[in-house]
């Protein structure tokens, strides 16, 4: 007879749910952290890329979505179309606006959150956002806020880094000297096809998916490492919060990984970092 074991208490048996507000508390410090508009702006031709592949036409009402220093949105006002970005940190609005006066264009951008987005239903032919939204911390609102503000019909369109890419085997290597929030699922999700599906279910239906490299290149992998110690929030805040024995091991990580997928033959570094470009179609209203 096979013995009947006790079931041992709930609280052992399932992953507490996280604290979704103290999470996101922990992101804005460290997206307000370092500068990252020195790295968005590197970032450029992904939202162009973006915009090109979502047929953005001259005159259509378009959002940017947690859009840092406003690259997808600047690509939009490019393209003659009335655009707002939002971003939940002051600093990266400021210069997203910087940018915008330098180019003698006129998008809006408010400060603002991608899980309670300041805008009635219905509001925008297009939501847009690169390596932005997939950060949020509550991803199934943040997912169900593009669907709401966006027009029936209307067009979602995301750029998000693939969990197999470098950025994805970056973030977890810098994730290895965090402490990780139990529960919570990783922002990678949205690079793939099964998390937006997750994500999105029957409120839109995906009608553009393509994986694209954007090449990360840099004078060295120490360049590299310089750069991303002290502008991106994530590595930022990693190195900020381990002792000088974790961060030499840090790095020697990261430099082992940039020599992994170079591909720069001497001259530079050039490292391509594969995201995933979708365009979502939400549900006309029956």
């Amino acid at each position: 007879m096979t013995d009947i074991l006790p079931c041992p208490p709930l609280s052992q048996r399932f992953e507490p749910a996280p604290d979704l507000a103290a999470v996101k508390a922990r992101q804005h410090v460290m997206w307000s952290s370092g500068d990252f508009a020195v790295i968005g702006t590197t970032l450029q031709i992904v939202g162009e890329s973006l915009c090109e592949a979502a047929d953005l036409r001259a005159g259509s009402v378009v959002l940017d979505v947690a859009c840092g220093n406003g690259n997808a949105a600047l690509a939009a006002a490019r393209r003659f179309c009335a655009v707002t970005g939002v971003d939940y940190v002051p600093a990266l609005i400021a210069r997203a606006a910087d940018r915008a006066r330098a180019e003698g264009l006129a998008p809006t951008f408010l400060e603002g959150d991608a899980e309670c987005l300041p805008f009635p239903d219905a509001t925008f032919d297009v939501a847009l956002s690169t390596f932005g939204v997939m950060f949020a911390a509550d991803q199934r609102r943040a997912a169900a806020e593009l669907v709401r503000v966006a027009v029936p019909g209307g067009k979602i369109a995301l750029a998000s880094w693939t969990p197999e890419g470098f950025l994805g085997e970056f973030l977890r290597a810098v994730a290895r000297y965090t402490k990780p929030v139990p529960g919570m699922p990783s922002p990678l999700r949205w690079g793939t096809a099964l998390g937006l599906a997750e994500l999105f279910g029957d409120r839109a239906a995906v009608v553009h998916s393509v994986r694209k490299d954007f090449v990360f290149r840099y004078e060295s992998a120490s360049h590299f490492i310089d750069v991303f110690r002290r502008f991106y929030g994530p590595t930022y805040k990693a190195f900020e919060s381990i002792d000088e024995a974790q961060r030499v091991a840090l790095a020697n990580d990261i430099e082992r990984l940039l020599a992994v997928h170079d591909r720069g033959g001497g001259k530079g570094i050039a490292v391509a970092g594969e995201y995933l470009e979708t365009v979502l179609e939400t549900r006309a209203a029956k």
